[in-house]
């Protein structure tokens, strides 16, 4: 075995051993800094708790991943631990000393390093433009594993010349992880630049978020910019992934079965109620539903008492709106207040070619609550056989969500939405659709009166 290879293994068993002495319960976090201060390394589990229990001899694996992070793997080649230095415990901000650098990184997990034949990709954190790659085997006994690239740069005569004509292409910014989307969406979602469902995914509604936080407060934030992202977060409302406890209330409901397409079905429900507890917490932590569950894929959400991963979502944007912009191309809500500063921006789904919204100034009349919705084909829409006006009954999954803002315009108003990951992506009857948690925000800082501008 490699000398240096030798040296890490020893290391890290060390690490764990040590760590079985140091986890007996603290007081206090500055009982806990003490109890690290002299020890410059400890292992924590993918939810940055400290790992109290030593895993068997030959039950996991080393490995560095392409950032230098010690990661331990289990036979499954799951991240069960990674190794950090002491003053960088998840969650405990006091334990860092003044000057000794930020707090942990909370970007590498939930997910798991890819594979090796994946891991060999170019280091999306380098800057060698070309480079080969020259693996590393850690552990000889159970094959090659994944570890950080070495960088060998090759020299530019070594490569043939590309031909004039042939164009350069545009220098590529590194490609983000989900849990690093993740971390810009929680601190957009917190601040009330909403990008809509959290899904750790870059696309329009992320952009769109970005483009307001720059009219708001005239910065632009690069995604790529992981510290800033990091410190900030830290600074105001903590790292981005929590875990939450299924309660029994979350678990009893109550729930449907399912909810039906046609109008004439859905009138005659109960209520119009979540049909999961996987869907209700999905929307209470303002996340898509199947990333919620990439998230947790072994969790049964239907027990109480089963803990599971979600994104720290902050306290609601407060203020007081004086005008609201309904931008049609941009397909996005911004509120302001009465000095003109930008207060909040969401994604929004506004009306379509056949059924366009509201043109000019209108104001809002009324806010509802948790609204029933009245289907009238000789005044909304005609669906299907449908010839009848009909009384759908209220809930999160009505056609216009659990709020209900009244426009001037009579039938039009500002609503939520029973299908979040749509909003901004597809066409409304209309109205100027939200989800659920950006309506019910924007309709606690307005008022009847507030101006609604619809622009093109």
């Amino acid at each position: 075995m490699h000398m240096k290879t030798t040296f890490r293994l020893r290391h890290t068993a060390a690490l764990l051993a040590a760590l079985l002495i140091t986890a007996t319960p603290v007081s206090s976090v500055t009982a806990l800094a003490d109890q690290y201060r002299g020890q410059r390394m400890v292992i924590v589990d993918t939810n940055g708790q400290l790992m109290r229990e030593i895993p068997e001899a030959g039950s996991v694996r080393i490995v560095v991943d392409n950032r230098g992070r010690r990661l331990l793997l289990d036979n499954w080649d799951q991240v069960i631990g990674l190794e950090i230095p002491a003053w960088q415990y998840q969650g405990q901000s006091s334990i860092i000393e003044p000057g000794e650098g930020p707090m942990m990184d909370p970007y590498g997990f939930p997910e798991a390093p890819p594979p090796p034949r994946q891991q060999v990709s170019r280091d999306p954190f380098s800057e060698a433009p070309r480079a080969r790659i020259e693996r590393r085997d850690l552990n000889p006994t159970t094959g090659t594993v994944p570890t950080r690239p070495k960088i060998i740069e090759v020299p530019a005569a070594e490569e043939p010349a590309a031909p004039k004509q042939q164009a350069q292409p545009a220098v590529k910014t590194p490609m983000l992880t989900k849990a690093q989307v993740t971390a810009l969406q929680v601190y957009l979602d917190r601040n009330g630049m909403s990008p809509g469902v959290i899904d750790g995914r870059m696309g329009s509604n992320v952009n769109k978020a970005l483009d307001a936080w720059y009219e708001a407060t005239g910065e632009r934030i690069d995604p790529a910019d992981t510290d800033l992202i990091l410190a900030r977060l830290a600074a105001d409302g903590g790292l981005a992934f929590s875990t939450y406890t299924i309660t029994a209330e979350d678990a009893a409901g109550p729930f449907v079965a399912s909810i039906p397409a046609d109008y004439a079905e859905k009138a005659k429900l109960e209520r119009m109620s979540y049909t999961s507890t996987l869907e209700m917490l999905a929307e209470r932590f303002h996340m898509d539903e199947a990333y919620l569950k990439e998230l947790n894929p072994e969790a049964d959400f239907s027990l109480p008492g089963v803990q599971i991963k979600v994104v720290a979502t902050g306290r609601e944007k407060s203020g007081k709106v004086a005008r609201i912009v309904a931008d049609k191309g941009k397909k996005q809500v911004r509120a302001y207040d009465a000095a003109g500063k930008l207060l909040a921006a969401y994604p929004a789904t506004i009306g379509s070619t056949d059924t366009p919204s509201p043109s000019g100034e209108v104001t809002i009349e009324r806010i509802a609550p948790n609204p029933g919705y009245t289907y009238n084909p000789k005044i909304n829409f005609k669906q299907g056989n449908n010839d009848k006006i009909l009384q759908v009954p209220p809930g999160p999954n009505g056609p216009v969500g659990s709020m209900w803002m009244a426009l001037s315009k009579p039938t039009y108003g500002i609503h939520g939405t029973p299908e979040p990951s749509t909003i901004g992506k597809t066409q409304s009857y209309g109205c100027v659709r939200l989800t659920n948690w950006d309506a019910g925000e924007l309709a606690a800082m307005v008022k009847p009166g507030v101006t609604v501008s619809f622009i093109e």
